[in-house]
């Protein structure tokens, strides 16, 4: 394995084409362990991992949970509802708890923008060698499902040899609520990085013009960027008009639960306009891929034919993809870890 130079995994605005094609292979790698008739590898035997999702979810903690497992390290999962954050604790002290506790690696997931940041540097402060890796934080940055999208397409495009740099010139479109998506945001980082042009669409208080600009006004916690020649970033009002040159498609669900006001005017309006529906991917002439977070909501943002039947949905594929992805980070912030 090369180098890898990361403490903390917090955004993909600082990797480098070189370490996502180390996590990218990893992956591969260990993809094929989830295919064996033994899943479990000894790579990180003796290691703890403690996730502390101060947020509900479903796919991601479960999937860390079981690529920690895989890797057979020890896994203690946080719960807030039972924790002492009820009595007053900040989630300061609970990361420091359970650093002091020995955990080498804690997952970090929080509404708030920024908590993996201000949890790692706190961490650094006081001298702990525990690496953070941030699940997800507010609208900000969901570092590994950009990565399991990068490699979703990469397998894709790409099945013999897995090269990203397939998706040069590749046109992805992104739909949906992009304004409080983290997991958009990643994408960008992540798909640009090898020359995909990416289209956002959406209704503009959804998918603000700013966005256009993103790469060269977002620079997360004053990183510089080590790519200088990334695929760009237009918008689009119109899934019509715009998912006729798609090469992919990624559908994002509406983030209700961060919206601070009523930005739609209507529900029914925004699936009329929005929608991927057969109707409109046929008005693509190629068979592309259809990717989508989770949860979905079903004949809001996708319909329940393209989830159910059409051949090259790669939701599920996604949620495969995402356990040996994170088997991948673990493991090279363990390599961390051990200098």
């Amino acid at each position: 394995m090369n180098y890898w130079p990361h403490k903390h995994i917090l955004t993909l605005a600082n990797f480098s084409k070189e370490d996502f094609k180390i996590v990218i292979d990893l992956a591969h790698r260990f993809n094929s362990v989830s295919n064996a008739d033994v899943k479990m590898v000894p790579s990180l035997k003796g290691f703890l991992i403690t996730s502390l999702f101060f947020e509900p979810s479903t796919r991601t903690k479960n999937s860390f949970e079981l690529a920690a497992k895989r890797l057979s390290a020890d896994f203690l999962s946080f719960h807030p509802s039972s924790s002492s954050l009820s009595k007053g604790e900040t989630y300061l002290d609970t990361a420091r708890t359970y650093c002091s506790m020995g955990s080498n690696i804690l997952i970090i997931r929080h509404s708030s923008n920024n908590s993996p940041l201000e949890i790692a540097k706190n961490l650094d402060f006081f001298g702990f060698k525990t690496s953070v890796l941030s699940a997800g934080d507010g609208f900000n940055s969901h570092p590994s499902q950009g990565l399991l999208d990068l490699y979703t397409l990469t397998k894709f495009f790409s099945p013999i040899n897995l090269d990203p740099n397939i998706l040069f010139n590749k046109t992805i479109l992104i739909i949906g609520d992009i304004l409080h998506s983290r997991v958009a945001r990643s994408n960008l980082w992540s798909l640009t990085a090898f020359g995909a042009n990416i289209v956002l669409c959406g209704p503009e208080n959804l998918v603000p013009e700013e966005f256009s600009n993103f790469l060269s006004s977002n620079h997360p916690y004053e990183l510089v960027d080590p790519i200088k020649d990334r695929g760009k970033i237009s918008i689009s009002r119109s899934l019509e008009q715009s998912i006729n040159n798609a090469d992919a498609v990624i559908t994002l669900r509406l983030q209700k639960e961060r919206m601070e006001t009523n930005l739609l005017s209507s529900m029914k309006s925004y699936s009329d306009n929005y929608c991927l529906t057969p109707e409109k991917l046929d008005l693509c002439d190629k068979e592309i891929p259809i990717l989508h977070p989770g949860p979905i909501n079903r004949d809001v943002e996708i319909s329940s034919q393209i989830v159910d039947s059409y051949s090259n949905c790669l939701i599920n594929d996604q949620v495969a993809n995402g356990v040996p992805v994170r088997m991948a980070l673990l493991y090279l912030l363990s390599k961390v870890n051990l200098n």
